[in-house]
This record gives C-alpha cells, sequence and structure tokens, in this order.
C-alpha cells in the first residue's frame, strides 16, 4: 500500500496527466499565451502599425487561450464522470493543504503568485488594447475585408479620411460603445454565415444623432456666408467641348444672433423645426413637410395625395445628415470622375469623344475587378486603336473603377444617393419640386428658384468665364431650354 504525502492533492493530478482532452487543452492555452506574449512584444518594438497583427495579438491569441482553458475544464468534468462510475460514485479528495513551514510550499506559492500576477497584468493590457484596436480604422474596414471594402476604400478618399470610424459611428460615452459591440456581434455572425446584404443598404437608422457627432466639429448655426464653386464640365461630343459653371452657394447661417437666418443651412436651424415623412426607406421620397417657425406657428406642405391625411411613418427632425447623407463613404458619379481626370490632365483631352466612352467602359457590367481591368482596357483600345495616349486613359479609368466600383458586394454610385444638391439625385428636389402644397394649395415649397440657394456667376468656355455677375445671372443650360424639367429628370451621373 502507498501513502499520500503531506501536501499533495489527492486524485487531483491525475485527472490531468491521465487525460488527453484537458492535456490538449492546456498545451493549447499555454502556445496561446506564448503566441500573445510574442506577438505583443512585436507589435510593441516593430516601426509602424499592421492591422493584420493587431488581429492575431488582440484577437486570435486570446480566443485559442480561452478555448484552451474550456478544453481544460471539460475533460476535468468528463474524467471525474469515468471515475464517478468506475468508483460507484465515489471520488478521491480534491482537498488542498498548504504549509507554510516548509520551504518547497512556500517555493511554489511564490511561483504561482508571480505567474498570476504577471498572467492578469498581461490579460489587463491585452484587455487595453483590444478595447483600442476595435476602435480603430483599421479593425471597421479590414476585418471584413470584401464586406467592407467598397465603405472602406471610399472612407479613405474622402473628406473625413483622417476622422476614425469610431467618432461618427459611436461617439462618445459607454452606451453608444455598448450598443455598437452589441450591434457588431451580429454583423460578425452576419458575415461568418453570408447573410449580409449586397450592397449593404443605407442609410443606417441606429446611427447616432448628428448633433452628438458631426456637430461636435460643425457648426451648423454659424453664418458661413456664400462659398464660390466651379465645376469643370466636358459636352459629350467629339471636341471634348468645355462647359464650366462658377456658382456661389449660399450656405447662409441658422442663428439670428450670428447673423441673417436663411440659405441652405435654414434648414437645420435651432431657432425653428423643419420636419417629414419619407414613405421609403432610403429617404428619397417625402411626400409630407412640417415648418415649425420661432414662434410656434406651424405649416404643413404635401404632395396632393396627403393633403388631407399624412402619410404613414416616422415623424423625423432634418438635420445635417439628411442632405450630408454620404459624408465620408462617397460613391462619385462615373461622369463626374471623368471630367475631373479630364479637367486635371490625367488623360489626353484630344481622344475624340472621350468623355461617353470612358463612362461606358466604367458602366458596363462586370462580375470582378478583374475582368473589368480587361474590359476597361478593350474597350479603350477598340474605340481609339491607333492612340499611343490611350495607355494613359486606360490606366486613369482602372484606377477610377478600384476606387468607386466593387462588383462583388454590388456596390457603385448608382446604389447610393448623395443628397447634397440636385443635379443626378432628386437631393433638394425631395422637397423643392413644386408639388409640396399647404393644404389649400394656396402656398408651395419653392421649386425651379436657382437663385434660392446659389447664383450663378459666370458659365461657359473662354471669355465668358472672364465676366462675372456679382448678382447671379440666369442658367444657360449647354443643351438649350430645359423649363419644366428637374436636374435628375436627365441627368443620372452617367449618361451626360
Amino acid at each position: 500500500m502507498t501513502s499520500e504525502k503531506p501536501g499533495r492533492i489527492s486524485g487531483f493530478v491525475s485527472i490531468f496527466y491521465r487525460n488527453w482532452v484537458t492535456l490538449a487543452g492546456f498545451f493549447l492555452a499555454v502556445a496561446a499565451a506564448f503566441a500573445f506574449v510574442l506577438l505583443f512584444a512585436i507589435d510593441l518594438f516593430a516601426h509602424g502599425g499592421n492591422q493584420y497583427m493587431g488581429i492575431l495579438a488582440y484577437i486570435v491569441a486570446p480566443a485559442f487561450f480561452f478555448m484552451g482553458m474550456g478544453l481544460v475544464l471539460i475533460g476535468w468534468w468528463m474524467h471525474r464522470r469515468s471515475l464517478a462510475r468506475a468508483t460507484g460514485g465515489v471520488l478521491p479528495a480534491l482537498a488542498v493543504s498548504i504549509d507554510l513551514s516548509r520551504g518547497d510550499h512556500r517555493r511554489q506559492l511564490f511561483f504561482f503568485l508571480s505567474g498570476a500576477t504577471v498572467f492578469l497584468l498581461l490579460t489587463a493590457f491585452g484587455s487595453y488594447k483590444t478595447y483600442h484596436y476595435t476602435e480603430s480604422t483599421e479593425f471597421c474596414g479590414t476585418m471584413c475585408h470584401t464586406v467592407m471594402e467598397p465603405e472602406f476604400v471610399t472612407y479613405q478618399h474622402s473628406p473625413h479620411a483622417r476622422v476614425a470610424c469610431v467618432e461618427c459611428h459611436i461617439g462618445s460615452g459607454a452606451t453608444w460603445y455598448v450598443k455598437s459591440k452589441l450591434s457588431g456581434a451580429y454583423q460578425v455572425y452576419s458575415v461568418i454565415a453570408k447573410k449580409y446584404q449586397q450592397p449593404i443598404p443605407t442609410p443606417v437608422h441606429n446611427l447616432r444623432p448628428a448633433q452628438d457627432t458631426c456637430e461636435q466639429c460643425h457648426w451648423p448655426e454659424k453664418f458661413s456666408g456664400d462659398l464660390v464653386k466651379t465645376y469643370q464640365h466636358f459636352l459629350s461630343d467629339d471636341e471634348n467641348t468645355p462647359y464650366t459653371v462658377r456658382v456661389a452657394l449660399r450656405v447662409g447661417g441658422g442663428n439670428p444672433a450670428n447673423g441673417p437666418v436663411g440659405g441652405i443651412h435654414w434648414h437645420a436651424s435651432t431657432s425653428h423645426k423643419v420636419e417629414y415623412v419619407a414613405t421609403d426607406e432610403k429617404r428619397q421620397t417625402i411626400p409630407w413637410v412640417r415648418v415649425t417657425d420661432e414662434r410656434g406657428n406651424v405649416k404643413v406642405y404635401a404632395t396632393e395625395k396627403y393633403r388631407e391625411t399624412p402619410p404613414e411613418g416616422e415623424i423625423r427632425r432634418m438635420d445635417c445628415m439628411d442632405c450630408h447623407n454620404r459624408p465620408a463613404h462617397t460613391y462619385k458619379t462615373p461622369n463626374f470622375l471623368v471630367e475631373q481626370a479630364m479637367a486635371l490632365g490625367r488623360v489626353d483631352s484630344a481622344l475624340p469623344a472621350f468623355k461617353p466612352k470612358a463612362v461606358a467602359a466604367l458602366t458596363a457590367e462586370y462580375e470582378t475587378v478583374d475582368s473589368a481591368m480587361a474590359g476597361i482596357a478593350a474597350s479603350m483600345r477598340e474605340a481609339y486603336p491607333d492612340r499611343q495616349t490611350v495607355q494613359g486613359a486606360i490606366e486613369e479609368l482602372q484606377r477610377i473603377y478600384r476606387e468607386n466600383f466593387f462588383p462583388y458586394m454590388k456596390a457603385r454610385w448608382d446604389k447610393y444617393p448623395e443628397n447634397i444638391g440636385h443635379k443626378d439625385w432628386a437631393g433638394c428636389f425631395r422637397c423643392h419640386d413644386g408639388e409640396h402644397k399647404t393644404p389649400d394649395a394656396k402656398e408651395t415649397i419653392k421649386a425651379n428658384d436657382c437663385n434660392a440657394c446659389h447664383l450663378f456667376l459666370a458659365q461657359g468656355a473662354g471669355d465668358k468665364l472672364h465676366r462675372i455677375e456679382p448678382f447671379g445671372m440666369p442658367f444657360e443650360h449647354p443643351a438649350g431650354d430645359v423649363e419644366g424639367l428637374l436636374c435628375n429628370d436627365c441627368h443620372t451621373g452617367a449618361n451626360q
């Protein structure tokens, strides 16, 4: 008969070294912990950041560690059940006695406490790094690769490219952080199970209010006055005739303490309230509008169908995001991108009828990016077989495609309406279409009044651009009389 030494764990150690499940879990946990320490050291001392290193160090390694610990517990439970069946329910004692008068016990306790302290410190630091990594732009944009690729690429070329994703999608405070992570958990599941939509639908209905995010940097009540912009266009003729429009946008202001209330930012003023009901998910059809002025007077404007009975749906107060709905993920129209390349000299503007042929090459149906690259090259070489400069045009169009078209996710400009303006989408004309009237039909929301929000200072080409009309001039459409038409009735972003 053998006798157990004092202080030993009777029957407990055997559960580990005789149980392959527990032993495998133990080694997996140790390997994961070692991998975390190694990756952490590399991440700490390496020059520059690497999103893959962050994923491995602060997500993959901890996941394998906890998986190993789970296997340890499962194996321990399975072995105890096996022992209970073999002994008729009598299990070995699992009591542990620690005698600090013994040197070996003191050494074992010292090593245990030291290891536990180091492990807790590493765990705390790893958790802290994980928190910040999940807040990073790289995590948001690259973790799901092909799913989020369109949003990440367009973000990198947007006016908000230096603003972290979380600044707009989460903002400050623990409440919205927890909400975003709960929402993110389902998004991870949808990616793994391939239940995501193609393209990702907008608008994001659970996005934090603009007052909590946008207005931390922007101030719509500030009087901004007029903003002068120049739009360089080219006609779709063989000569690629330039047609430039110089316009002063009446941004105005929304607070009488800072200047006159008016212009575009009147819509977001805090001195009055503009509300609406949209009858579609994308908020592109707005048949009912209610305006409450600073004295509390209310006026309702609606299309004929809803002048007596308002449509069903959420009554939403207009804010920044109703017009600036694509502030950080802008899919530019192929027409704009081709004209921009021509204006900047990135392509040879002497190539006959380049604009319509380039737009046609960009908007053809392609199943993959590789097939698009080949299709664009073939289309351009067929159109200009004898022009040496066509190679530069091909490379520019291929770059444009890679940054704005994503066939796998079916994401491109015509899937995402942009409401700032009214040329290629309804935008302003969702309300300013001449159809929104008071119930007695005596008052109408201004429509086709170009000078309400902007003044045309100069237009055309050559000497015409040298003459500026400070009080504005009538708009002259290069195609002739277009009276009675809204811009987006003809313009689609790809047919000019």
